[in-house]
């Protein structure tokens, strides 16, 4: 009998959706800041300190963040875990029950779902592992570490929020140059999700630029009503 093995991509939350998150909050948050301000009339000097101090904050705000919110969701986890723990020490055979439960509500034969539950009562930490699967979605020993998606969240909103300024750094001064700029990034950074996720990489890419420019559009006309007021 021939396998074909195949290979999954990471969908444990960890550095790949911080990153994606990241780099795309990066590239809307700084359009948007340069459009507003570019919008108000200010000049090339304003405009370059508004987004390299829009990067730094930021960035900065995004990896304490992540490190903040993936530390508080281990520590709900292992709460939890600890709970498992002292059921399956005290209270085998009810968390058993609970297994052959959910096995057989999902079509398993009762003996079969009973034989694989009493093969795990004599494997305390296999048995958590299940339980942590089966009532918490979660593996024990895979969950995400806070310092890879706080750098990873940091590094890729710099990147991203650089995109945009990158034509007021080479010395051009035009804000619509800028926001093309931003716009390809836009358009690039969605594609690649598109391509993460096998959807259309076009579609993705064109939905990402339409966000973007949606939150351009809206603070563009603030800045420029708040300098005619």
């Amino acid at each position: 009998m021939t396998v074909n093995e195949h290979h999954h991509a990471d969908v444990s939350g960890g550095w790949l959706r911080a990153a994606t998150f990241g780099a795309m909050d990066g590239l809307v948050t700084n359009i948007a800041l340069i459009a507003g301000v570019g919008g108000g009339g200010v000049d090339r000097h304003t405009l370059i300190l508004s987004g390299v101090a829009g990067l730094v904050a930021g960035a900065i705000s995004m990896g304490i963040g992540e490190y903040t919110s993936v530390s508080t969701q281990n520590a709900q986890v292992a709460a939890e875990l600890a709970k498992e723990r002292h059921e399956l020490t005290v209270n085998p055979e009810g968390e058993a029950a609970e297994l052959v439960a959910t096995w057989t509500a999902r079509g398993l034969p009762v003996e079969l779902a009973r034989q694989v539950a009493d093969v795990l009562k004599a494997d305390p930490e296999q048995a958590l592992r299940v339980h942590a699967q089966e009532e918490l979605g979660v593996v024990p020993d895979e969950l995400p570490s806070p310092w890879v998606a706080a750098w990873s969240s940091f590094v890729c909103f710099a990147v991203g929020a650089l995109i945009p300024l990158i034509s007021y750094l080479a010395g051009a001064d035009s804000l619509w140059l800028a926001l093309a700029v931003g716009g390809v990034g836009l358009f690039v950074a969605g594609a690649v999700v598109g391509r993460f996720t096998a959807r259309p990489w076009p579609v993705s890419g064109l939905r990402q630029l339409a966000l973007g420019g949606l939150a351009a559009a809206a603070t563009y006309g603030i800045g420029v009503l708040i300098a005619a007021a």
